[in-house]
C-alpha cells in the first residue's frame, strides 16, 4: 500500500532534479559554437592566421627592414669619444740617434691620458652619398716622461675641421645602402611567394574535400532515383506476380547506392577530421561545406595576362634584382686592385702647454694635406679574369630574364587553352546533366506504367549518374586550371583583383 504521506516529497525531490538537469545542461547547449561554414577564403583565413610559416616570413621581412634603417641610419651624423686613460708605457726599444748615426737602446718610462671627440657627418649631396665625410674633431691629451724623480709634463688641445673622399674606386656607402633595399625587396617577394604557394595547396586541398562532399550529394540522388524505381516496381509486381525479379535487382542496386553513400559520407568524415587538425581546429568546432557547382564563364585577355604574369608575379622582379647585384658585383671587382686615390684635408686650431688652464689662449693654426695614390702596375691578370667572370655572370642573367619572359608567355598561353576548354566541357556537361535528370524521370514514369523495361530504368539511372561525374570532373579541371593560372598571375581573374590583395597577410 502506498504513502501517501511521502508522495508529495517524492514529487519535490523529481521536480527538483529535472530542474537542476535543466539548469545544467541548457547553458551547455546554448554555448556550442556554430558550425563553420567552410568556403575557400574561411580556408585560408584560419589557415594563415595563426601559421608558423607565416610568421618566419614576417620576421625575415623585419630583419631585412632594420639592416635598411641602419644602413639609412649610418648616412646621418655620429659621434664617438675615444678615451686612452690612462696609457703607461715602461718599455726599452731601438731609436736611432741622429747625433751618433747609430741606433741606441732607450728606455722610455712614458704616461699618457688622452680623449678624442668627433662629430662625423657623411656628404650627401641631392640625395647621392659621395662616399665622403666630413667632421668635427677635437683632441686633448696630458703627456709625461719620467727621467729618474724628475717629471716632465705637457698638455695639448688641438680643434679642427676634417674631410676625407676616396676617389676613383666603388661608392661602398651607396652600393651598401642599395644592396639593403634589394635585401629587403627580395625578402618581400619571397614573403608574397610562399603566400600564394600556401594558398594553392589550400586550394587545392579545398577542391579535394569539395569533391567528396560534392560525392555523396551524387550518391544520395542516385539513392534517391533507385528508391523511386523501387517504389515503381512493387507497385508494377503487386499487379503481376511473375515479375517479382525486377524488384529483387533494384533493390540489389539500392543496396549498393546505400552502401555508396555511407561510404562516400565516411570518406568525407575522415578528411573534414584531418582538416581540422591541421587548421589547428579543436575537437568542438565542427565544418559545414555546402558543395554548389556555380560556373559563372569568365573571358581573359592573352596579352593582359601575360602582362600580369610579368610585372605581378615576383619571378620577373627576382631576376632584375639578381641583375642589379650583379651589376653592383662588377663595379666593385673593377674598383679592386684599381687606380685609386684617398685624399684627406684638415684644417684646425692647436695649443700646447705645460699648464691646463693655459690650452685654449693664444691657439696657431693647424693643417694637413694628405694624398695617398695606388697605381697598379702588373698583376698577371688576376684583376682582368676577375672582371671577365663577372661579365659572364651579368650575361647569364640576361639569358634567364629572356628565357623567363619566353616561357611566361608560353606557359600562360597553354594554360589559358586548358582553361577554355575545362570551361566549355563544363558549360556543357551542365546542360546534358539537365536533359539526363529530364530523362531519368521520364523513364521512371514510362516504367511504371509500363512502356519500358528495367533494364531501360537502370541504364538511365546510371547514365545520369555517370554525366554528373563527368560534370564535376570538368568542373575540378576547371578550377584547378583557374588555380594555375592564378599562381602564374598572381591575379584573381574572377574578381579583378590582384591574389595578394585577395588574401591579405601579414601586418
Amino acid at each position: 500500500m502506498t504513502d501517501v504521506r511521502n508522495a508529495p516529497g517524492a514529487a519535490w525531490r523529481l521536480a527538483f532534479f529535472a530542474l537542476t538537469a535543466f539548469t545544467l545542461t541548457a547553458p551547455l547547449t546554448a554555448q556550442q559554437p556554430a558550425p563553420i561554414e567552410l568556403t575557400l577564403d574561411r580556408m585560408v583565413e584560419l589557415a594563415l592566421k595563426d601559421s608558423y610559416r607565416v610568421r618566419q616570413l614576417l620576421l625575415d621581412i623585419d630583419r631585412t627592414r632594420a639592416l635598411l634603417q641602419a644602413e639609412r641610419a649610418g648616412l646621418k651624423s655620429r659621434v664617438d669619444l675615444t678615451l686612452a686613460a690612462p696609457e703607461l708605457e715602461a718599455i726599452s726599444d731601438y731609436k736611432w740617434n741622429s747625433t751618433l748615426q747609430r741606433n741606441e737602446l732607450i728606455h722610455e718610462n712614458t704616461r699618457r691620458w688622452e680623449a678624442d671627440l668627433s662629430i662625423r657627418q657623411p656628404v650627401i649631396l641631392f640625395g647621392y652619398p659621395t662616399g665622403g665625410a666630413l667632421s668635427l674633431n677635437n683632441k686633448i691629451y696630458r703627456y709625461s716622461q719620467l727621467d729618474g724623480d724628475e717629471r716632465d709634463a705637457q698638455f695639448y688641445n688641438r680643434y679642427f675641421v676634417a674631410y676625407e673622399q676616396p676617389l676613383f674606386q666603388p661608392n661602398r656607402m651607396k652600393n651598401d645602402l642599395e644592396q639593403a633595399q634589394l635585401e629587403l625587396e627580395s625578402s618581400e617577394l619571397e614573403f608574397q611567394g610562399d603566400i600564394v604557394e600556401m594558398v594553392n595547396d589550400l586550394a587545392e586541398q579545398y577542391f579535394e574535400l569539395f569533391e567528396s562532399a560534392y560525392q555523396r550529394v551524387l550518391a544520395t540522388q542516385r539513392l534517391q532515383n533507385l528508391e523511386a524505381a523501387v517504389a515503381a516496381a512493387g507497385q508494377i509486381v503487386a499487379a503481376d506476380s511473375t515479375r517479382a525479379i525486377e524488384l529483387e535487382q533494384i533493390q540489389v542496386a539500392l543496396a549498393n547506392a546505400r552502401e555508396d553513400q555511407q561510404s562516400a559520407s565516411s570518406s568525407l568524415r575522415l578528411q573534414i577530421a584531418r582538416l581540422k587538425q591541421n587548421l589547428r581546429l579543436t575537437t568542438g568546432d565542427s565544418i559545414a561545406l555546402t558543395p554548389v557547382l556555380d560556373l559563372q564563364p569568365i573571358t581573359i585577355d592573352e596579352a593582359r595576362a601575360i602582362e600580369f604574369a610579368v610585372s605581378l608575379a615576383p619571378r620577373m622582379r627576382e631576376l632584375a634584382i639578381n641583375r642589379r647585384e650583379n651589376e653592383i658585383r662588377l663595379a666593385q671587382t673593377r674598383g679592386n686592385d684599381s687606380f685609386r686615390v684617398n685624399l684627406e684635408l684638415t684644417y684646425g686650431r692647436e695649443v700646447q702647454d705645460p699648464r691646463f688652464e693655459n690650452l685654449w689662449t693664444r691657439p696657431r693654426n693647424s693643417y694637413t694635406i694628405n694624398v695617398d695614390a695606388q697605381v697598379p702596375l702588373w698583376d698577371w691578370g688576376e684583376r682582368k679574369h676577375r672582371i671577365r667572370a663577372d661579365q659572364y655572370s651579368l650575361q647569364r642573367t640576361d639569358l634567364s630574364i629572356q628565357q623567363t619572359r619566353e616561357e611566361i608567355a608560353t606557359n600562360v598561353r597553354n594554360e589559358l587553352l586548358n582553361l577554355k576548354e575545362f570551361q566549355q566541357r563544363a558549360l556543357n556537361m551542365q546542360s546534358n546533366l539537365s536533359r539526363a535528370q529530364q530523362i531519368t524521370a521520364t523513364t521512371l514514369a514510362r516504367y511504371g506504367n509500363g512502356e519500358v523495361t528495367l533494364v531501360d530504368v537502370l541504364q538511365t539511372i546510371e547514365r545520369e549518374s555517370d554525366t554528373a561525374e563527368n560534370r564535376l570532373e570538368a568542373y575540378l579541371g576547371y578550377q584547378e586550371a583557374l588555380i594555375d593560372l592564378q599562381q602564374m598571375t598572381y591575379y584573381d581573374f574572377e574578381r579583378g583583383v590582384p591574389l595578394i590583395e585577395r588574401f591579405r597577410v601579414g601586418r
